[in-house]
């Protein structure tokens, strides 16, 4: 499955990578995968970000690179940015971990995990 895209067709949802195999040994692994932030981007986005890391985050690069202004950088970073933050959930605080416990939300050893 091409991780760029990760969208249903029929629907518009997300889809859940379950299979990956590799061609060369063809060892198959099975199960429920999350995709990385980044992958969840659209192909376009994800060319402009490696671009912009590629170019050390500077702007007049990237301004030159795509032939667009500076503000439409700074645009197009600030949309990109939100498409991340949406899906950006930070850690727990061990506080947060503790009360969860004490709620009986989680058991100690996924406590004991997450204070780990």
């Amino acid at each position: 499955m091409d991780i760029s895209r990760c969208r249903c067709t029929g629907c518009g949802e997300t889809m859940l990578v379950t299979r990956l195999s590799c061609d060369r040994c063809n060892l198959l692994v099975e199960g429920e995968f999350e995709i990385p932030a980044l992958a969840r981007l659209s192909p376009e986005d994800q060319i402009f970000v490696a671009a912009f890391l590629r170019h050390h985050g500077s702007i007049k690069r990237m301004e030159a690179l795509f032939d667009i202004s500076y503000p439409t950088v700074k645009n197009r970073l600030n949309a990109i940015g939100a498409l991340l933050d949406r899906d950006f959930a930070p850690p727990p605080t061990n506080a947060a971990v503790l009360e969860q416990l004490a709620r009986g939300e989680i058991s100690v050893d996924e406590a004991l995990e997450r204070l780990s």
